[in-house]
């Protein structure tokens, strides 16, 4: 398997640093308001890495962050005269709830800035002790220069930062700091009011990067496998984390950097973004779309390329899963002919599909190619169960596998079993029987009935076949 690890830009053999176990930390969001659609790409990217990941056989320990105090939520907070923890809560229930209708794997743990401030005040500690942090009138700045390595991540030097720093520091910042291009550990009390922690260099709050330094490390380690996060984040915030990290440590922080692609939209395929007001809230869109079709669609693009976002390519996707859908069912309902044959053509193609679908994902998560080995299976085996006789063995294996690979983008057809199925299927022999008969008011008067109940009947060569609309 190999991965694109964005600080060499060149895809690795992945071998993680224990042999069968995968450590993976990926940044969540900042929790002042619903995430859209481009924040809902990097959560869907790294699930699919994840479960793949988990599919080839690796025990993967998955952390994800929640954001839960900064100067948006503060100011939002404010706005709704309410409290930081309130806003927080009532965002990280609303993100739990919209990753959960896109079947997102819960990770297995969600840490909190705010449940750390201990853990990140003592990290603040021992990187002043050891020089590459110092304060300035209760706040607390990590000097960038000392770090060796600072600007490999994003590629840039020293001057090239420096240059860009101090056009966005006030002249107040300016002043505290040594250097333009020095960062914020911790930062201090502005207002009376302002939610903040005692530290020893008096109240205040943590810096954006320090947090995510703090929480990978305690509950995954000094050193681990994947750090994932959008294209967005490699600088500062990545950039920053590692300087932050192997000051401290004296360790590399992490092997294999994870960047996900943007969410465009529109003809001139603008990112997604609030600052750009120009986004679409998962919780408003799946007050309209079957969140399974959105999470396969936002699946279906490897996880560096840009996803332009379009009502289009949601429809397709809908066409593409319902074919998906029928397929399963149909040979589902094959499964229960009463003989069976040996096709070496489809056996073949099983085999060849498996291969080349983990060719594909092996080749840094080729979702693309993956799926386009599923899609020619399909008709593969459509073409198949148009024979009077099926290879039953083998359309069991087709059903196992393809819900093991579509349960990888997040996709699960099954459906729960409901307590009139008996009644349906009495209803169906009755019809079988009347057309038998050639009783064709009954026949269609059972018809009729069962399409009021919302099902939809399928005559075929191998029988009738029912399914709910």
């Amino acid at each position: 398997m190999k991965v694109f690890n964005t600080l060499t830009r060149k895809k690795e053999e992945f071998k993680p640093l224990i042999a069968g176990k995968v450590s993976m930390y990926v940044c969540g969001p900042t929790v002042y308001n619903y995430i859209h659609i481009g924040n809902a790409r990097s959560v869907i990217a790294f699930d699919t890495i994840r479960r793949y990941l988990e599919y080839r056989g690796y025990d993967v320990n998955y952390v994800s962050n929640f954001t839960d105090v900064d100067d948006k939520m503060i100011n939002e907070a404010k706005k709704e005269n309410i409290t930081v923890p309130e806003l927080a809560q009532r965002y990280i229930d609303a993100y739990l709830e919209d990753t959960s209708a896109l079947n997102i794997e819960p990770a297995n743990l969600h840490p909190r800035a705010t449940h750390e401030i201990k853990d990140i005040i003592a990290f603040v500690e021992d990187l002043i002790d050891k020089g590459y942090a110092y304060e300035v009138d209760g706040d607390v700045y990590y000097r960038a220069k000392k770090f060796a390595n600072y600007g490999q991540l994003s590629d840039q030097n020293i001057a090239q930062l420096e240059e860009g720093a101090s056009e966005h520091i006030n002249a107040a910042e300016q002043d505290k700091k040594e250097d333009p291009i020095d960062f914020a550990l911790w930062k201090s009390q502005k207002e009376p009011d302002e939610i903040a922690w005692q530290s020893p260099w008096g109240m205040g709050r943590p810096g954006w990067h320090i947090e995510c330094s703090v929480m990978s490390t305690k509950y995954l380690g000094d050193s681990i496998d994947i750090h994932g996060g959008g294209q967005d984040l490699e600088f500062p915030h990545h950039e920053n984390e590692i300087a932050q990290s192997e000051a401290k440590t004296g360790q590399k922080f992490v092997k294999y950097w994870l960047h996900n692609g943007f969410v465009t939209v529109g003809k001139k395929q603008e990112k997604m973004s609030k600052s750009l007001h120009n986004f679409v809230t998962v919780h408003d869109i799946l007050q309209k779309v079957d969140p399974q079709v959105l999470r396969f669609y936002m699946s279906s693009v490897q996880y560096r390329r840009p996803i332009n976002y379009s009502e289009d390519g949601l429809k397709q996707a809908a066409t593409v899963l319902e074919r998906y859908k029928n397929v399963l069912r149909n040979s589902q309902s094959r499964l229960n002919d009463k003989t069976s044959i040996v096709d070496e053509d489809l056996r073949s193609a099983l085999l060849a599909a498996k291969e080349e679908f983990t060719r594909a994902m092996d080749d840094d998560f080729n979702v693309q190619n993956a799926l386009s080995v599923m899609y020619d299976l399909v008709s593969k085996v459509n073409s198949h169960l148009s024979q009077a006789q099926v290879d039953k063995e083998s359309l069991n294996e087709f059903v196992a596998t393809f819900k093991q690979w579509l349960l990888i983008f997040g996709v699960s057809f099954q459906t729960k079993v409901n307590s009139d199925d008996d009644q349906i299927n009495q209803m169906v022999d009755q019809r079988n029987q009347a057309r038998k008969d050639k009783d064709w008011a009954t026949s269609d008067r059972l018809r009729d009935e069962l399409k009021a109940m919302g099902i939809i009947l399928e005559d075929t060569a191998q029988g009738t076949r029912w399914h709910r609309a």
